[in-house]
């Protein structure tokens, strides 16, 4: 898959996660997908395949949790999503970095963020 087709997946995976539909989020996530959560914080760490990525999902929507994207760049084979992150209350901006195979599934996905407020809210 190219760039575009990538963004186009990325930023549907997004608007599935939402609006609550964890089935079309997933859709285009390689089984074997790694899922890097950074901070020092109770979910911090390396989340491998499918079930763990659904298992954190869940987690993080313990708490008031939503996330907005608002830019999408796409180069070759990665995506960065700019994103606006409402966690208890507060928000943050953040970038989403996603990696997709030639197959056009998603095979990484890791957030650059400040991970303050997610250390609070999520602390071990």
């Amino acid at each position: 898959m190219g760039a575009q087709e990538n963004k186009q997946t990325a930023q549907a995976a997004y608007a599935a996660f939402s609006s609550g539909d964890a089935e079309g989020a997933m859709a285009n996530i390689a089984d074997s997908v790694v899922w890097t959560v950074r901070g020092d914080n109770a979910l911090t760490g390396t989340y491998t395949g499918k079930q763990a990525v659904g298992e954190l999902w869940g987690k993080f929507l313990s708490q008031d949790f939503r996330t907005e994207p608002h830019d999408f760049v796409a180069d070759g084979d990665k995506v960065i999503a700019l994103v606006t992150v409402h966690l208890d209350g507060e928000t943050t901006e953040g970038a989403d970095v996603l990696t997709y195979n030639a197959e056009g599934k998603l095979i990484a996905f890791d957030t650059l963020s400040d991970a303050t407020v997610a250390n609070r809210v999520y602390a071990k």
